[in-house]
C-alpha cells in the first residue's frame, strides 16, 4: 500500500477540500427540482426516481455502499419477539463483535441501532470543545457534531489532521476505507495520530464502515485511550435493514456510550442475525472473494466506458467526470440510480449490482454513455 503522505500528495488539488469544488446542477425535467428530490444519502430509490417516470423498472440501486450478497440468516421465531431481548443475548453479541474485529475484551463493544446513530451519539460521548474531519468525507459526521453545538472543521489531507489533533480537547475524525473515493491510510499511520491525540488531550474516531474486507483495521489497538472504532453490520453482510452497528472503545468509555443508549438499544432480531453472521468467517471469506470479483469487474466496465475511477473499498468506485450529473441523470433514465455530490460537480459513485440482469443493465447504460 502507498505511504499516507504519498497519497496526500495525490489528494490535494482533486476536489478537497469540498467547499472549493463545483457545485452540482441536475435539471433531470421542468417540474422538479433536483435538490428537492436528491437524498442527503445514498438510497431512496423511489424518490429519486419520481423525477424519471418512463425509466424501466425494477429500478437498479447502485446509490449505496452496500453488499449485494446477503447474509443468509436464519430469523427468530415470531415468539422470540414477545419477550425483551435478555441480558445473555446482548452478551452474547458484544463477545461475537469482539471477536470479530479483534477485540480483546467485549466490554469494550457497544452495540446500537446502526453505526449512523452511534456517529450521532458521539459528541454526548467525548467531551470536545471542536471536531475536525479528514474529508471529503460521510457527511454524518460534520452533521452529529453542528447539532450538538460543537464547532467543526474539515482539512483536506493528514498532515492538517495532525496538526488539528495536538490541540486539547479536539476530536479528529478520519473514514478508513474514505467514503465516497476509498482512500485508505495505514494502521501505523493512524495509531501514530492516536498516540498524539493520547499525549495532547484529544482523541481519534475512526470509521472503519467498510474495513471489513480491506482487512486495514486499527481495533486491535484497543483499550488505546485516546481510540474510539465505528463498525458498521449492514454494509458487508448486506443486509442494512436489520439496523446494526458497533462503537468500540476502552471499557469507561464504552460503559459510558452503553449508560446514554439507555436499556434495549438493539433489536431481537439484530441480536440474533449479528451472533449469527459475526462469528461466520467462512461465509465472510467466501463473500470477501465474491466481492473482489465483483470489484473487477466493475472497474473493467467504467474503464470500456472510458469513465476515470478509484476506489479502494470494494463495495463501491468512485468515477471523476467533468459530466456526472449528466451521466447521474442518463443512468437514471435507463432505472439505474447512483451517488451524486452537492460539493463535487465531477463526482459519482456507483455500488455493486446484485444480479447478472443488473450487471447487463449497467453495462448497456455505460456502452450508451461511452457512445454519446
Amino acid at each position: 500500500m502507498a505511504d499516507a503522505g504519498v497519497r496526500e500528495k495525490r489528494q490535494e488539488g482533486k476536489g478537497y477540500p469540498p467547499q472549493q469544488a463545483p457545485a452540482v446542477s441536475v435539471m433531470p425535467s421542468k417540474s422538479s427540482s433536483a435538490s428537492s428530490h436528491i437524498p442527503a444519502h445514498g438510497g431512496q430509490v423511489q424518490k429519486v426516481m419520481q423525477m424519471f417516470a418512463n425509466a424501466p423498472q425494477p429500478f437498479v440501486d447502485l446509490s449505496t455502499g452496500i453488499s449485494p450478497f446477503a447474509y443468509p440468516a436464519k430469523l427468530p421465531d415470531l415468539s422470540a419477539l414477545h419477550t425483551l431481548p435478555e441480558e445473555a443475548e446482548e452478551a452474547a453479541l458484544q463477545m461475537a463483535a469482539a471477536t470479530a474485529y479483534g477485540v480483546s475484551d467485549p466490554s469494550m463493544v457497544v452495540a446500537g441501532g446502526g453505526s449512523q446513530s452511534l456517529i450521532a451519539l458521539l459528541p454526548r460521548v467525548l467531551k470536545a470543545e471542536r471536531a475536525c474531519i479528514l474529508g471529503s468525507t460521510y457527511s454524518g459526521h460534520m452533521q452529529a457534531w453542528k447539532k450538538n453545538g460543537i464547532p467543526v472543521s474539515e482539512v483536506p489531507d493528514f498532515a492538517q489532521l495532525q496538526l488539528a489533533a495536538q490541540q486539547k480537547n479536539t476530536v479528529c475524525i478520519i473514514c478508513n476505507p474514505n467514503n465516497p473515493d476509498g482512500r485508505l491510510i495505514g494502521a501505523s499511520h493512524l495509531l501514530d495520530l492516536a498516540n498524539i491525540c493520547q499525549a495532547a488531550g484529544s482523541w481519534l474516531v475512526v470509521d472503519e464502515a467498510f474495513a471489513d474486507i480491506t482487512g486495514q483495521s486499527v481495533a486491535s489497538a484497543l483499550p488505546h485511550p485516546a481510540l474510539l472504532v465505528l463498525r458498521s453490520f449492514g454494509k458487508t453482510y448486506g443486509l442494512p435493514g436489520v439496523r446494526l452497528g458497533f462503537l468500540l472503545a476502552q471499557p469507561s468509555v464504552a460503559a459510558y456510550a452503553r449508560d446514554l443508549l439507555g436499556s434495549w438499544p438493539v433489536s431481537t432480531i439484530a441480536l440474533a442475525v449479528g451472533c449469527q453472521a459475526l462469528q461466520d468467517k467462512e461465509w465472510l471469506k467466501q463473500t470477501s472473494t465474491k466481492l473482489y470479483a465483483a470489484s473487477s469487474r466493475l472497474k473493467k466496465l467504467l474503464t470500456k466506458a472510458g469513465l476515470s475511477h478509484k476506489g479502494q473499498a470494494v463495495l463501491f468506485e468512485l468515477v471523476e467526470c467533468e459530466r456526472a450529473a449528466e451521466l447521474w441523470q442518463h443512468l437514471c433514465q435507463q432505472g439505474i440510480v447512483t451517488r451524486i455530490f452537492p460539493y463535487n460537480a465531477h463526482w459519482l459513485r456507483m455500488g455493486l449490482p446484485a444480479s447478472e440482469v443488473q450487471w447487463r443493465r449497467l453495462e448497456a447504460a455505460l456502452q450508451a454513455w461511452h457512445t454519446l
